[in-house]
């Protein structure tokens, strides 16, 4: 299997995007991926809007998962160069204060638009050490691979069960490092979770980044990726705070989860509808 996908992944650019076009219709009409998933999310989070609209974004949404599978695909061996032509840094040089200062950063985003991306090339486009925090794969061997081709460019994978070794280490050795979190995802355990109101439905978050961001006086930027056209996407850098330990207790995810809200009601159908975001609610009401 690995060694299809390689092959896969040689093929032109273009070509991955035609597959795309053929694929997605498949994927939503034929084998339905996923389907009762997305439409239960956008009807809980955009009951306002009429069938007809949510709909089209569950269209807009699949034809943008086929092409972040192409685009996953291509990656594997995509080169350095092309990929930085493809995933435009707009303002990372407002990271570099705080590698001057040796301080380490945290980057919170979430599974908006093309995250290969930023996670194959951000070693060689910043000063710090680049670290990718994320759930390790259920698929040990599969794991492995994907991680060794996202590293293949300096940018470390670190499992979330080992952040706070990894964290600890680099502290200690005062390198400055980025540390990626995509923070979006759902928590494996609610009630070590904070709670607020998402998309008009209290969710869960996890708390890792504000609570590693206090530890160890980090400051906090939330990144948005742009797509700018099929292809092309655009990164830009919002300083969150400097000075995590002066804000109210859980202010920094309430304002990230505010953030992320306003850029999923701009453009929903760039972001995971297939996931299933809300397998935790309070009280007596049933998950989705």
């Amino acid at each position: 299997m690995y060694y299809l996908l390689l092959i896969l992944a040689y093929l032109p650019l273009w070509l991955h995007y035609c597959f795309s076009s053929l694929l997605w219709p498949v994927v939503y009409y034929i084998v339905r991926y996923r389907v009762k998933v997305v439409r239960d999310n956008l009807e809980h989070c955009f009951p306002d809007k009429d069938q007809r609209w949510r709909r089209r974004v569950e269209r807009q949404y699949y034809r943008h998962l086929c092409d972040l599978l192409a685009e996953g695909i291509y990656n594997l061996r995509a080169s350095l160069r092309l990929v930085r032509k493809l995933y435009i840094f707009e303002n990372e040089e407002v990271l570099e204060p705080y590698y001057n200062d040796r301080r380490s950063i945290v980057l919170m985003s979430a599974h908006y638009n093309n995250w290969e991306y930023m996670i194959t090339s951000l070693n060689s486009r910043i000063s710090h050490h680049a670290i990718g925090v994320g759930k390790p794969l259920s698929n040990v061997r599969f794991g492995r691979f994907i991680t060794a081709r996202r590293a293949r460019y300096g940018t470390e994978i670190v499992d979330q069960t080992d952040v706070r070794d990894v964290m600890q280490y680099y502290h200690k050795t005062q390198t400055p490092v980025a540390y990626m979190m995509l923070s979006d995802q759902t928590p494996s355990n609610p009630h070590k979770s904070f709670w607020t109101t998402f998309l008009g439905i209290d969710t869960p978050f996890l708390f890792g980044a504000e609570h590693f961001a206090r530890k160890y006086d980090m400051p906090i930027f939330l990144y948005d990726v742009k797509k700018l056209r099929r292809g092309r996407y655009s990164v830009h850098f919002t300083l969150l705070t400097d000075s995590p330990n002066n804000m109210p207790e859980g202010d920094i995810t309430r304002q990230y989860a505010n953030h992320l809200e306003e850029v999923i009601r701009h453009k929903p159908q760039y972001w995971l509808w297939s996931h299933r975001r809300w397998k935790h609610l309070k009280g007596w009401k049933k998950p989705f």
